[in-house]
């Protein structure tokens, strides 16, 4: 993100450099967890509903085993 305001910007940038280091690993992060740290850029949930969402997703996929 080039624009939006500064936290924005910084929280884009910390989400990228975060799923970079997942590949290195060869590691992919789902798709579900790509919508919500959008939804986190774009102030639309802070870190903790983020979080929640995580978690419940995690409870109810096999993700969680």
């Amino acid at each position: 993100m080039k624009t939006g305001t500064p936290e924005q910007v910084e929280r884009d940038q910390n989400w990228l450099a975060g799923i970079g280091l997942q590949g290195v690993d060869n590691l992919r992060v789902s798709n579900y967890l790509l919508e919500l740290s959008l939804q986190n850029i774009k102030d639309e949930i802070d870190f903790d509903e983020l979080e929640r969402k995580l978690e419940e997703y995690h409870r109810r996929t096999e993700h969680g085993k």
